[in-house]
C-alpha cells in the first residue's frame, strides 16, 4: 500500500501507519500520534479526534503543519480516518497494543508469521485455526474471540456516540448493559443512558436526544426530565422531593413550560414510576416508586419484628448483669447497664454515642449474655472495614450486610428476604449511621419475626451517602427503645483524639498537642492553600516515619472534605502518588494512571467480584497482554479488566463521606475556606473520629471555625420517622 503525503484544495493530506499511541483522551476523542509517513525522516506527530485508536492502524489525516514552540512541527487534522492495517508490521503492531485480550506482542507475532495479512479475518471469522498457534488452545482462542467481538461492538458504539458529539469514555459499560442492542436502545430512549450507565449524567442524555432530533417539549424528555430532579434529589440524601418544587427545579433544567412537567408527573403517577404521599407530610411529596417501596417496606418490617415476642423466656437483668461484670472484669457505668438491661427485654433497639464512651465494651457484654443463652448472635456493618473492626473488637466473627443477604446473580437482589429469612436470634448492626434507606430495607425485610435487632452507631456523625437518615429516623420517631451513651471514660479521656471530638460536637474549637506535650492530636496552621499541601508532603514524604512512627503508605490516611478542587481528593491523590509512588507498571485510563503498589477504592457495588463500594485495597499486579489488573482487598486478589478501571479510584486520599465507618492508625485532614460549601460540624467531627493513633489537621483556623459554626444541616427530605411514629 503507498503511504504518502498530498495537497488537495485547502486542506493537506497525510497517510501512514501508527507507530505509538502518545496520548488518547477517551472522554473527548483528542489524541497525539506518532504516524510513519513516507518521504518524512522522522515519525510525524499528528494531532486529532477519534473515538478509538491503536499502534498499528492506518491513518488518513486532513488538516494543517503548524510550528509549536514547544513540540515543533506538527500536522493538527480537522478529519482523521483510522482503519485495520493490512501490512504485516502494521497487523503485528497492532494486535500487540492490547487491543485483544489474550493476545500481547508475543502471540502478536506468532500469530501473523503464521497466517500473514489473513490473521484478523481468521481471528472474526475462522477462530477455531487458532489452535494451530503453539501455545494457543481452546481457552485462550475462546478468550481471542470473545475480546475481538466485544472489541469491535465497543468500537462501534464509540464511533456512535463521537458522531453526536458525546463522551466515548463509557462505551463498554454501555456495551456490558445492553449487549448487541446497544445503538438500537439508545436511539429508542438516549434518556435510558442516564438511568442505566453509571458515568452519564442527564446531560449528555439530553444531548443525544437533541443530535436525534427529539423536540426539546416532547413528552419523553419531560418524563426523563422528572425522574432526573428526583433522582438528583437522591444523590443529595432525600427519599422525596416536594411536588411544587420538583415541577420548579424540571421546569428550569429542561427549559419548558411547567403543564408539560405536570403532565409528564401526572403520566408517571398513572404508570406506577411515581408514588404521590399527601398524607404524611406537610406538602404533597413526590417519590420515585423504588424509593416509596423501599421507605415504606422498611417502616412496616421495622414494626413487625418489633411487636412479635422474644425468640428466648425473659432474662433477668439484675443476674446477668452480674455474671457479665464478672467474667469481662469490668464494672459497667449505669447508661450502659441500662442499654444492657434493655437489650435484653427489646425487640428493636438503638445504642448511640461519640468516642471513648463505651459502646464497644456494652456490645460485648451483650454478646456474652446472649451467647451464654446459646442463643445465636449475628454481627454486621455496612462495609469490609466497620465488619473487620467489629469482629476485632468483639472477638467474634462479622461480616458486611451485603454477605450477611448473600447476593443471587439470579435475580439481581439478595438471597435471604421475606420469603426465605436470615436464621438467627440476635442481629447486631455496627456503624449504623451509614445505613441508608436501601440497605436498611434489604436487611429488615430478611429478618425473622422473632428475631431481635440492635443498631449501634454514632447519629451525630455523617448521615449515610446514600438516600435516607435511618439511625435518626429512629431516634427521632421513639418507635422503639434508645439509649445515649455519654460519659467518657477514664483511659479514652485520655486522648486528645477522643476529648476534641467531643469539643467539636459542642462547637469548641480543638486543643491541639505540642511538641514539648506531645499527644495524639495536632492542628497545624497553613493560610496558603500551597501551604497545606507543602506542610502536607512535608508529613507524608519522611516526618511521618521519622517523628511518629506512621508508614505513609499503610497507616495513613488523608481525609479531604470535597472531591475537587486544589485540595480536593482528585488533585491530592496524583500529587501523593507522584510523591509516594512514582515509578513501576501502569496502565492509564479514563484520566488516571493506575500503578503497582498504589492504594485504590471501590466506587460501586460489584456483586459478581464480591467487593462493595467503600472497598479498599493495592494493586499488585498489571498485565497489558490480558489487559487485566489485580488488587489485593483485605487478602482478596481481585481481577479487574482494564475497561472496567472506572470502578476504582485512587485513595491515598479519599473524602469524609467516604471514610465513615472506618479506622486509621494516622489521620490527615487538610481543612481550608476553599472548602467552605462544605464546611460542617458533623464533617469535622466525622473526619476526626476516623483516626485511632494519630490526627493531624492541616489548614487555618477561619476553616475550622466555620466548620464549627455550621451546625444548621437541612434536614433530608422524606417520611421514615412518620411512617414509624
Amino acid at each position: 500500500m503507498p503511504i504518502e503525503k498530498s495537497t488537495e484544495n485547502k486542506h493537506e493530506k497525510l497517510n501512514g501507519h501508527i507507530e505509538r499511541v502518545t496520548f488518547h483522551n477517551e472522554d473527548n476523542g483528542f489524541c497525539v500520534l506518532k504516524v510513519n509517513v513516507q518521504g518524512e525522516k522522522d515519525l510525524v506527530t499528528v494531532l486529532g479526534k477519534l473515538p478509538h485508536v491503536t499502534a498499528g492502524e492506518y491513518l488518513t489525516a486532513e488538516g494543517d503543519w503548524q510550528i509549536d514552540r514547544t513540540h515543533g512541527r506538527q500536522f493538527k487534522a480537522e478529519i482523521l480516518r483510522a482503519s485495520p492495517p493490512d501490512s504485516p508490521e502494521g497487523i503485528e503492531k497492532f494486535l500487540g497494543s492490547g487491543l485483544v485480550k489474550g493476545i500481547g506482542p508475543v502471540y502478536a507475532k506468532k500469530l501473523v508469521a503464521r497466517f500473514g495479512r489473513e490473521v484478523l479475518d481468521i481471528i472474526d471469522k475462522r477462530s477455531a485455526m487458532l489452535e494451530e498457534v503453539e501455545g494457543i488452545g481452546p481457552g485462550r482462542r475462546k478468550a481471542i474471540k470473545e475480546s475481538w467481538q466485544e472489541a469491535k461492538l465497543v468500537r462501534e458504539i464509540m464511533t456512535f456516540l463521537m458522531s453526536h458529539g458525546v463522551s466515548t469514555a463509557r462505551a463498554f459499560r454501555i456495551h456490558k448493559t445492553y449487549g448487541e442492542k446497544a445503538m438500537a436502545t439508545v436511539q429508542a430512549d438516549p434518556y435510558c443512558l442516564a438511568r442505566d450507565i453509571r458515568g452519564i449524567g442527564f446531560k449528555t442524555a439530553d444531548e443525544i436526544a437533541r443530535h436525534f432530533g427529539i423536540d426539546p417539549q416532547s413528552p419523553l424528555r419531560a418524563r426523563a426530565g422528572v425522574e432526573h430532579v428526583l433522582a438528583e434529589a437522591s444523590g443529595q440524601g432525600h427519599t422525596a422531593c416536594p411536588r411544587d418544587e420538583m415541577v420548579r427545579r424540571t421546569t428550569e433544567l429542561l427549559g419548558i413550560e411547567p403543564e408539560v412537567v405536570e403532565e409528564a408527573v401526572l403520566h408517571g403517577l398513572a404508570e406506577k414510576r411515581l408514588i404521590l404521599e399527601a398524607k404524611l407530610a406537610e406538602n404533597p411529596l413526590v417519590y420515585l416508586a423504588s424509593m416509596w417501596r423501599a421507605e415504606t417496606e422498611l417502616a412496616a418490617d421495622l414494626l413487625r419484628v418489633g411487636r412479635a415476642p422474644l425468640p428466648f423466656d425473659p432474662i433477668p437483668p439484675d443476674k446477668a448483669l452480674a455474671w457479665v461484670q464478672k467474667q469481662i472484669g469490668i464494672e459497667l457505668a449505669p447508661l450502659q447497664k441500662e442499654a444492657a438491661a434493655r437489650a435484653l427485654e427489646s425487640k428493636v433497639m438503638v445504642i448511640t454515642g461519640g468516642p471513648g464512651v463505651g459502646k464497644t465494651t456494652l456490645v460485648n457484654a451483650i454478646i456474652r449474655i446472649y451467647k451464654a443463652r446459646k442463643l445465636k448472635v449475628k454481627l454486621a456493618a455496612p462495609t469490609g472495614r466497620a465488619a473487620k473492626r467489629l469482629s476485632e473488637t468483639s472477638g467474634e466473627y462479622a461480616q458486611t450486610l451485603h454477605r450477611l443477604l448473600v447476593f443471587d446473580p439470579a435475580t439481581g437482589g439478595f438471597k435471604h428476604h421475606r420469603g426465605h429469612p436470615l436464621r438467627g436470634d440476635v442481629f447486631i448492626v455496627d456503624e449504623a449511621s451509614m445505613l441508608d434507606v436501601h440497605l436498611a430495607h434489604q436487611l429488615a425485610r430478611a429478618l425473622p419475626d422473632e428475631a431481635v435487632l440492635i443498631l449501634v452507631g454514632d447519629v451525630d456523625q455523617l448521615p449515610s451517602v446514600g438516600p435516607g437518615s435511618v439511625l435518626r429516623d429512629l431516634i427521632e420517631s421513639r418507635a422503639f427503645p434508645v439509649t445515649r451513651l455519654t460519659e467518657i471514660f477514664r483511659q479514652a479521656g485520655d486522648s486528645a483524639i477522643v476529648v476534641n471530638a467531643h469539643r467539636i460536637n459542642k462547637g469548641e474549637f480543638p486543643v491541639s498537642n505540642t511538641p514539648s506535650a506531645p499527644g495524639d492530636f495536632y492542628f497545624v496552621s497553613a493560610e496558603q492553600p500551597e501551604e497545606v499541601w507543602s506542610k502536607l508532603r512535608g508529613l507524608l514524604g519522611g516526618v511521618l516515619q521519622k517523628r511518629f512512627g506512621v508508614h505513609p503508605l499503610r497507616d495513613a490516611q488523608v481525609l479531604t472534605p470535597m472531591q475537587r478542587g486544589g485540595l480536593g481528593a482528585r488533585a491530592l491523590n496524583q500529587q501523593i502518588q507522584s510523591l509516594l509512588n512514582p515509578r513501576g507498571d501502569h496502565v492509564e485510563r479514563f484520566g488516571v494512571t493506575f500503578r503497582v503498589g498504589d492504594r485504590v477504592m471501590q466506587t460501586m457495588n460489584n456483586y459478581d467480584k464480591d467487593v462493595f463500594n467503600g472497598d479498599m485495597g493495592t494493586i499488585v499486579g498489571v498485565s497489558p497482554e490480558d489487559q487485566e489488573l489485580w488488587v489485593d482487598m483485605a487478602g482478596q486478589k481481585v481481577s479487574y479488566s482494564f475497561n472496567e478501571l472506572d470502578e476504582l479510584v485512587l485513595s491515598y486520599a479519599i473524602t469524609i463521606h467516604k471514610s465513615q465507618g472506618s479506622e486509621y492508625p494516622c489521620v490527615i485532614i487538610p481543612m481550608h475556606t476553599q472548602h467552605y460549601m462544605m464546611l460542617q460540624r458533623n464533617l469535622l467531627y466525622t473526619a476526626v473520629t476516623r483516626g485511632k493513633r494519630l490526627v493531624i489537621l492541616i489548614g487555618n483556623a477561619k476553616a475550622i471555625s466555620m466548620a464549627l459554626n455550621r451546625n444548621d444541616t437541612q434536614g433530608r427530605i422524606g417520611c421514615l420517622k412518620a411512617r414509624l411514629s
